[in-house]
């Protein structure tokens, strides 16, 4: 889930999308393998050494922020675009390719033995954004994004407070706008699942 020494990226919603994305590469799961009344939740936390400091932190971080939402832009995009050609052999193939690479780049680093190799496969922010795009683009949804200046205390449940003060968060969910989502906000959801995994 890292996308640079600041910065972290994954999917939220579904709770179970990495198991998924695992059994559909394993040809046990087909695409879609996300249901179009699913919530789907990405996310986008940035934060140097787990804080925003300051304002030069924030410019950093909403930099990023773009590049992230461009990015999931673009492949939605070619997703549409592409929708009458692609064929659900051709989204595994391409998560295999990825997972090919990853397993090649950790097979020539020495931290190897310290994660799962099938972790950094489902986690893989190439994989995820891609996982996302290609839902959003079959079911033809819409989508938002939203960005959150440094996270205060106040904001955040006691029990992550530690691991989310201070810092900025992106947000982007496969709906319209916030309105129509099952939530009160946004930040209700993923501190849901951040809890799960804290």
């Amino acid at each position: 889930m890292i996308l640079s020494n600041d910065s972290y990226m994954g999917i939220f919603l579904p709770l179970d999308v990495q198991s998924r994305i695992l059994q559909f590469m394993d040809g046990k799961l087909t695409f879609p393998f996300i249901r179009d009344d699913e919530v789907m939740g990405v996310f986008f936390l940035f934060g140097k050494d787990g804080r925003i400091r300051n304002s030069i932190d924030i410019l950093n971080a909403k930099d990023l922020a773009r590049n992230g939402m461009d990015q999931i832009t673009k492949e939605v995009k070619l997703c549409h675009a592409i929708s009458n050609r692609i064929t659900f052999d051709f989204v595994r193939e391409n998560y295999t390719r990825r997972a090919l690479q990853i397993s090649t780049d950790t097979n020539n680093s020495s931290k190897r033995d310290s994660f799962d190799i099938r972790d950094r496969i489902s986690g893989d922010p190439t994989i995820l954004i891609s996982c996302f795009a290609q839902h959003i683009a079959y079911y033809r949804q819409d989508y938002f994004f939203e960005l959150l200046n440094p996270l205060r205390p106040a904001q955040i449940p006691a029990h992550i407070r530690e691991r989310m003060e201070l810092r900025m968060l992106l947000l982007g969910f496969n709906t319209k706008n916030v309105e129509n989502l099952p939530y009160n906000s946004t930040l209700v959801p993923f501190f849901d699942w951040l809890s799960t995994v804290a």
